[in-house]
Order: structure tokens, then C-alpha cells, then sequence
């Protein structure tokens, strides 16, 4: 594949590049430790243009492909800090592309455009306590009465779930199984939300992640998003931007720590020479960076396909799976190649051990992925 690249995605790139090493990563290991990071950070990236990179400039947006997009998520592992970097996408890749696409002018207007523009914090709202990839299962229920949804349950795992201004929400208003789910703008100001507790992770610690609670909580019917009972559809369209952004994650999050060792294996010294004059050290980290080139193919290309607007579903699992699996598999080594030093969390590979575990869970698990492979090959 030729660089699909143009001079216009590599000014933006540099915007955020040095937008990132500026008013990001110096903070990296101070906002892990806080445990969330400043909401004038969504202010910020809105103002930049970050978060509506692909939506309709009739609300803010930029209306740009998705090269722009990948460009974004790969600039954003410099900030060392996979926690904010998750927010981010969420409020700008996760929560609001189904409204961008399906929201009708007033929800746009009431939702998406303060999003876009950093004012209110969005949340994706899928998963529930006993509901992870099953979303066919969802248990929360909005009961019709009149012009209203009454909505009763619960969610759990949800990023920017603490102080976000509103949700997008999947809930259940008809039957069981995939057809009775729907699509509804919730704001958390409403009578009966509450946010019942913040999670204590192992990783992406800087992430606020929450379980919530619905009692009774009344929203307009104008709230849906799109039509009752067909949410199913467009959680699942949905899901592929949040694994392609998966991936992308992992490959860029993969290339830091190449250069981490890299540069750490050039400086220390051990047995009168640096650790990157032992064979077995520079052989195994070119063996991972052939097979970090190998993920970024494929990723690309699952890139292109979902930017063409065509069928990518196979090719973004295929890209979530492989550089998911090999990511667990470069940190392990690379933090084995710092030693003791790869232990504390000052340095940045202790942390991306850590953080990029979620890789092959969130967004559907690797299991899912090959589940879903193994039905697209009819077997």
C-alpha cells in the first residue's frame, strides 16, 4: 500500500503532535495518579477541531475521510497516557457518530454540536453489569407512557461515565433478542440518574469509568435516535469505528514502545556494553517491529475499505484481533527488556503494560472477533 497520506492529513497530524506534547504528555503520569484529568481538556481538543474530524460541519464538524481520524488516534499515544486518550475518542469516535448519522436536526443541535465543540462530555452507554458483547441481551428497559420513555437499569463500564453531560444510550423497549433494542439521547440531568460508583481499574487509570443507575428516569420521545426498536442495527455500525480505533490504537501504542527501547537500549549499559549489543535483544525487538508493520497493513487496509463507505466488518476484526493479541505480546517483551526499571511507574512502558490489556476486551473481546470471523467464513 502507497501512503495514503496526503500533505493536508500530515499538517493536521503535526497540529497534533504538537498539541499532544504540549498540553498532554507532560501530565501523563500526574492525571494516572489523580485518577481523571482536567475537563478543559475536551474544551481544548474542541476547540482544535479534534473531536469532529469526520461529522457534519452543519454542527461543528469538519467533514473530512478517515485518514484524518487515524492520523489523530496515532498522534495521541504520545501522550503516554492511554486513559486520556480513550476519552477523547470516545467523545468523538464512540458517542456521537450514531447521532451524526441518525440524530435528527434538534438532537444534533442540542447534543452533537456542544460535543463537537468540547462543551459536554459524552458517554456511550451499551454495557450493563451482566451484558458485555451480548448487547442482543441489554436488560435496561424505557417503558413508553405518552410522549415520554420511562427508563429503569443499570450500566456499567462506561467511559467519561462520571461527569458526563449526556449519554448516548442503548436501551430495551420491546421484546428480547436484537429487535426490541433502541437508541436514545439521555441527559444526566435528569430525575433519578445517579452515578453509583467510579471503578478502580488496573489501567487507563486517568479514564473515569462508571457504573450507573436509572430509576425512573423520564426523557421525551423526541429523544430517540432513530426508530424504536431498530437501535440494534446501528450499536453494531458503531462498533466498528470503536474497534478500528482499537487497532489503531494498538499499532501507534506498539511503535512508542519500539522507540521507548530503542532509545533505552542505547544508553544502558550492562556487562561493559548497552543492552542493544546482545543479539537476542535486537533480534527479538526486529521480530516485533516486522510484525507491528504486518498490523499496521492490515489496519490500513481495513481503513480504507471503512472509509470507501464499504463493507469492513471482517477486515477491522481481522485488525482488532491480530494487533490486539500482538500487543500484549510487545509489551511483555519490552517491559522484560527494561528490567526493574520496566516496574515503576514513572516509566512509560510499566504503564502501557498495564493499559494496553484493555485492547483485547473492550469493544468486543478477542474471542468476539474471532467468532465473528469464523461465521463470515461459514464455519
Amino acid at each position: 500500500m502507497l501512503n495514503p497520506f496526503t500533505e493536508e492529513h500530515e499538517a493536521f497530524r503535526k497540529t497534533v503532535r504538537t498539541f499532544v506534547e504540549k498540553e498532554m504528555t507532560p501530565h501523563a503520569l500526574e492525571w494516572d495518579r489523580a485518577g481523571i484529568f482536567p475537563r478543559e481538556l475536551f474544551k481544548k481538543c474542541g476547540e482544535l477541531g479534534f473531536f469532529g474530524i469526520n461529522h457534519d460541519p452543519a454542527y461543528g464538524g469538519s467533514g473530512l475521510d478517515y485518514w484524518y481520524v487515524t492520523a489523530l488516534t496515532e498522534e495521541l499515544t504520545r501522550s503516554r497516557n492511554a486513559g486520556v486518550n480513550m476519552a477523547l475518542l470516545v467523545q468523538g469516535q464512540m458517542a456521537t457518530p450514531i447521532i451524526n448519522e441518525i440524530g435528527t436536526d434538534e438532537q444534533k443541535r442540542e447534543f452533537l454540536a456542544p460535543a463537537l465543540a468540547g462543551e459536554k462530555i459524552a458517554a456511550l452507554g451499551i454495557s450493563e453489569p451482566g451484558v458485555g458483547s451480548d448487547v442482543a441481551n441489554l436488560q435496561t428497559t424505557a417503558r413508553r407512557d405518552g410522549d415520554d420513555y420511562v427508563i429503569n437499569g443499570s450500566k456499567m463500564w462506561i467511559t467519561n461515565g462520571t461527569r458526563a453531560d449526556f449519554i448516548t444510550l442503548g436501551v430495551r423497549t420491546g421484546g428480547p433478542g436484537h429487535e426490541g433494542v433502541t437508541l436514545v439521547t439521555f441527559p444526566t440531568d435528569v430525575k433519578g440518574f445517579s452515578v453509583s460508583k467510579k471503578l478502580d481499574k488496573v489501567g487507563n487509570l486517568s479514564s473515569d469509568t462508571a457504573i450507573l443507575y436509572f430509576e425512573d428516569c423520564r426523557i421525551p420521545r423526541r429523544y430517540v435516535l432513530g426508530n424504536e426498536n431498530q437501535g440494534f442495527y446501528h450499536i453494531m455500525t458503531n462498533f466498528q469505528g470503536e474497534r478500528l480505533v482499537g487497532a489503531l490504537s494498538a499499532v501507534s501504542g506498539m511503535d512508542r514502545m519500539i522507540e521507548d527501547a530503542l532509545e533505552y537500549g542505547k544508553e544502558r549499559q550492562a556487562f561493559g556494553k548497552p543492552l542493544l549489543g546482545f543479539q537476542v535483544w535486537r533480534h527479538k525487538l526486529v521480530e516485533h517491529m516486522a510484525a507491528i508493520e504486518a498490523a499496521r497493513r492490515l489496519t490500513y487496509h481495513a481503513v480504507a475499505l471503512f472509509n470507501a463507505k464499504e463493507n469492513a466488518v471482517r477486515e477491522i476484526s481481522m485488525s482488532k484481533l491480530f494487533a490486539g493479541d500482538l500487543a500484549q505480546k510487545v509489551a511483555y517483551d519490552v517491559q522484560q527488556f527494561f528490567g526493574g526499571m520496566g516496574y515503576i511507574e514513572e516509566t512509560h512502558i510499566a504503564r502501557a503494560w498495564r493499559d494496553i490489556r484493555l485492547i483485547t476486551i473492550g469493544g468486543g473481546t478477542s474471542e468476539v472477533m474471532k467468532e465473528i470471523l469464523s461465521k463470515m467464513s461459514g464455519f
